[in-house]
């Protein structure tokens, strides 16, 4: 009887072997596009209906900039592969300039056919997945409403109100107001924990979640109102080296 860690090696070599001669079939769909628009410092920048992965980077310029990378799973096989690209352009990333010091940067999702009404949600991203890449300029307010997925957020200095339905929050406060230690903290999570370098106090909830609070007396420079379903929520000072190096290309 032949050994059975032997033979699981050679089905493991095997199997490396035969991914060169089958990865056209892992061809992902993906299109990536970027929009621009002035907007000048100490503005309020709404994130409304986002989901999938997204990364905010303060930056010395008046202007926002969005890049969104949409892509379907690499097992998606459509049938018609010619329309594989229209069917990414069913879900809309829109910027709208509210007002002078308010803009929206929005994520549409196109409507469900009829026969599903009244059991799944009327709006689907029809197995869409997005990644975000946004600038802003350093002190901008946000304010997200994230659904599933990641929010990352670096060198912004202004208040941040952010909350996620499930996923991650992390921030790299701005090294300045960080070392100062400038804040106001209120950050909670449903099902998960609350981790910052900042000292603060710390609130077990019904022991499946975390809510944790830092009040700057008398004034603080910065708020942070935090919110997560289930996840976690981590607040950091200055970036690894890797991370600032990465930040700098842009």
């Amino acid at each position: 009887m032949p050994n059975k860690l032997s033979v699981g090696l050679f089905a493991a070599v095997l199997s490396v072997i035969a991914l060169p001669l089958h990865a056209e079939e892992f061809k992902q769909v993906q299109v990536a596009n970027t929009q621009r628009t002035n907007f000048p410092p100490g503005g309020l920048i709404r994130l409304d209906n986002s989901y999938g992965d997204m990364t905010v980077e303060g930056w010395d310029r008046p202007e926002v900039e969005v890049t969104i990378i949409k892509s379907m799973p690499f097992d998606y096989a459509p049938k018609h592969p010619e329309l594989a690209a229209q069917h990414l352009e069913l879900v809309g990333v829109a910027i709208e300039r509210r007002s002078d010091t308010e803009l929206a940067i929005g994520t549409n999702l196109p409507t469900r056919k009829r026969r599903y009404a009244g059991i799944l949600p009327a709006k689907t991203a029809g197995g869409v997945m997005l990644e975000y890449l946004i600038h802003v300029p350093y002190d901008s307010r946000l304010a997200i409403h994230h659904g599933t997925g990641s929010v990352s957020v670096s060198d912004v200095t202004g208040d941040i109100d952010a909350s996620v339905g499930r996923g991650d929050i992390m921030l790299w406060l701005a090294p300045g107001s960080f070392a100062k230690g400038l804040y106001s903290i209120d950050a909670k999570v449903k099902f998960g924990r609350v981790s910052s370098e900042l000292d603060g106090a710390t609130v077990s909830q019904y022991l499946i979640g975390e809510h944790f609070t830092r009040v700057n007396p008398p004034s603080p420079a910065h708020r942070l109102t935090l919110r997560m379903g289930f996840g976690g929520i981590t607040i950091l000072g200055n970036k690894p080296e890797s991370e600032a190096t990465k930040e700098d290309i842009h």
